[in-house]
């Protein structure tokens, strides 16, 4: 009796990921067609929708990835790291863009745009935040209990700045034409964290 086929739908669905993210970066996320993303996995239009019914559930899929390894990296980059202060300097200099042509970044801020109407795209962005606010907390009350920082506020209202300075930073690095270099934008969040820790962290 013949063995039945491996189903290839897991491989088949992680390659039309792939082939999305890539249109992603190419095209931009405004104007992104079904036809883009079929085109760029070598399949139908028919086949796309096979595994994804439509394209925002494929979309979906991207920025729940993308999410991950973000964050996955940046908690695996915190806890190599034992000292809080240059877990905070870490911190910061991986949340920001290496460049506009990051390709984690810029699918971020790509996808945010759904994140305006859709609520699923809301809820992984407050995911994302949510888990980068949850780091930042973790590395503050670290610092301040073994009195290397002495905050001027709570740790959770700090961090919560700390990731939206970030944000909004990142996000200027990303545009067509930057508004500052990554260099100016790492000075600026490092020179906040020193003033909220009352610890020098410019000169790590």
């Amino acid at each position: 009796m013949a063995m039945a086929r491996p189903s290839r739908a897991h491989e088949r669905r992680a390659e039309l990921v792939t082939a999305a993210r890539t249109a992603i970066l190419e095209r931009g996320v405004i104007g992104l067609r079904l036809r883009d993303i079929a085109q760029q996995a070598s399949m139908s239009t028919g086949s796309v929708l096979y595994y994804f019914p439509t394209l925002n559930e494929l979309l979906y899929e991207v920025q729940r990835e993308a999410v991950e390894r973000f964050c996955a990296d940046r908690e695996e980059a915190a806890a190599a790291e034992p000292d809080p202060r240059h877990r905070l300097v870490g911190m910061i200099r991986t949340g920001l863009p290496t460049d506009r042509n990051d390709e984690l970044c810029y699918l971020l801020y790509e996808l945010g745009v759904y994140a305006r109407t859709e609520a699923s795209y809301a809820a992984q962005h407050i995911q994302l935040y949510e888990r980068q606010v949850a780091l930042y907390t973790a590395i503050l009350a670290s610092g301040a209990a073994t009195s290397v920082f002495h905050l001027t506020r709570d740790p959770t209202t700090i961090a919560r700045n700390l990731v939206a300075l970030e944000d909004g930073l990142g996000l200027h690095l990303t545009h067509a034409v930057p508004t500052f270099t990554r260099v100016v934008a790492e000075r600026l969040l490092l020179s906040y964290a020193s003033d909220a820790t009352r610890c020098d962290l410019e000169v790590l």
